[in-house]
């Protein structure tokens, strides 16, 4: 939530290969020396989630000039939210309700964990989506302290007061001011119990997916679009915070999706704690902005690194992978696009790059958009926890526009994507992806056969895709 918001290139193709624009802007995240630090292993065990979010109802509320203090979602509201999911969406995979920011998040009992999403009791609303077969995320950060500064910490004697910055404390920023959170500090006694308590707190509410933001404001206090936002605990710290972390949620059973991270280090230590890692700047208003057009081909040093999805993808395409860091390319608004190409194009990137699909459309706003979310044969890619890679991460290479990766039967997925405004003609020779012989092709979009083939060839129209699958 936002309130402001590598392979070498060895494919042949006719009239995509080579274009490379000379105002392109490629910047690598720079390296910052960290400690040793734990090593928790057997934590990229996880599939992508398939699942809806609150994002769009809280961020248009926003727009229409509602405060944060005064938003909220009344019990009829998530009832009928949770009935349209669980008819729509659930028997296609999506199987989870999950909170955002905007509302605001209450601690309304002794243990100074938040309690309730604005006037909903979060036991109440896993309640209701248990009666329906779905689960609940919660977005809500280990580092983040809801209640009073004297409450206890269980099993301590400290108190939250104490787990916050102390004045002798060695910061990036001694002259400013934190914005809006309260942050727990890792090096302070009693903060690894504190979020110990934290993933206790949601696993005995039946939560297990928790989705942690604004991490770029802990690491360092920077903000690319702000400036400077806070104290800036360091590199050190932030190691060592994401490793406590980490080591509760595995101790849970709990999904860490980490939002707003810097990725110094090449992802260094988001990789190697997280489940799931945002590479892209929010979704805001959404379309074909945020999927592909938003700053095209470039990226930055620190927090967002690409603004769109696509840019996102790409540039961080090579530490994904099965059993690794799932990435996470935001919410997705389909009422936004104007096209069902794209509609088509910004599903498909999701499940090529091995990510989440997340809706945020809301069954008034949905329209006659469902059938993109619930393409059975582009949802097995999910299931198999399938995850493709561009033939290059290089974001000012047109060839970053073919995708593709290998099933877990042996079959494979090709995605050819047409970012482009007028129609691209792709000639993908099979060998020189590596996939020798002649295969049986599937185009997962028409849901027709096509043949036998060494190659594939299409015309892509604007903003289009053409997704195949090759068999044996």
């Amino acid at each position: 939530m936002n309130r402001m918001t590598i392979i070498p290139a060895i494919l042949a193709t006719a009239s995509i290969l080579g274009a490379c624009s000379n105002d392109i802007e490629m910047r690598r995240p720079p390296k910052y020396e960290l400690p040793e630090l734990p090593v928790i292993t057997d934590i990229h065990c996880f599939k992508a989630p398939l699942y809806w979010s609150v994002y769009e109802y809280c961020y248009e509320q926003e727009q229409q000039g509602v405060s944060n203090s005064d938003m909220d979602i009344t019990p009829e509201e998530w009832d009928k939210i949770i009935d349209w999911v669980a008819t729509d969406l659930k028997p296609y995979g999506y199987d989870m309700v999950c909170t955002d920011g905007f509302i605001p998040m209450l601690a309304n009992d002794a243990s100074g964990y938040m309690t309730h999403y604005g006037s909903m009791p979060l036991k109440d609303l896993v309640a209701k989506c248990k009666a329906k077969g779905l689960k609940v995320g919660v977005y809500d950060n280990p580092l983040w302290i809801h209640g009073p500064s004297e409450t206890k910490v269980a099993g301590t004697d400290y108190t939250f007061g104490q787990l916050c910055y102390q004045n002798d404390m060695d910061i990036m920023n001694p002259s400013a001011e934190n914005m809006w959170f309260n942050w727990a500090v890792a090096e302070n006694p009693g903060t690894r119990e504190y979020i110990d308590g934290f993933f206790k707190h949601y696993a005995d509410l039946g939560i297990d997916y928790i989705r942690m933001d604004f991490l770029s404001w802990y690491e360092d206090g920077k903000d690319r679009n702000i400036g400077v936002v806070g104290h800036g605990y360091g590199r050190a710290s932030y190691g060592r915070a994401l490793s406590y972390i980490a080591e509760s949620a595995k101790k849970y059973g709990i999904f860490t999706s980490l939002v707003m991270p810097h990725l110094y280090n090449d992802a260094e230590v988001e990789a190697r704690y997280g489940n799931m890692v945002r590479i892209v700047a929010d979704t805001a208003g959404g379309g074909w902005w945020h999927c592909s057009a938003q700053d095209r081909g470039k990226s930055y040093a620190n927090w967002p690194n690409c603004m769109n999805m696509f840019d996102g993808f790409v540039y961080w395409s090579h530490i994904s992978g099965r059993d690794r860091v799932i990435l996470d390319g935001d919410f997705i608004r389909l009422n936004k696009f104007d096209t069902d190409a794209e509609r088509e194009t910004v599903v498909s990137l999701q499940l090529m790059a091995g990510g989440p699909v997340t809706v945020a459309d809301q069954y008034h706003t949905i329209g006659a958009n469902t059938r993109f979310y619930t393409n059975t044969e582009l949802l097995e890619l999910n299931a198999d926890r399938f995850v493709g890679k561009p033939v290059t991460d290089q974001l000012g290479n047109a060839d970053n526009q073919i995708w593709y990766g290998q099933m877990s039967n042996g079959d494979y997925v090709i995605g050819l994507f047409n970012r482009d405004d007028n129609s691209r003609a792709f000639s993908v020779n099979l060998a020189s992806l590596g996939i020798e012989g002649e295969w049986k092709v599937r185009d997962l979009w028409k849901h027709a056969d096509e043949g036998t083939a060494t190659a594939i060839s299409a015309t892509i129209p604007p903003h289009g895709c053409k997704i195949v699958r090759l068999s044996k």
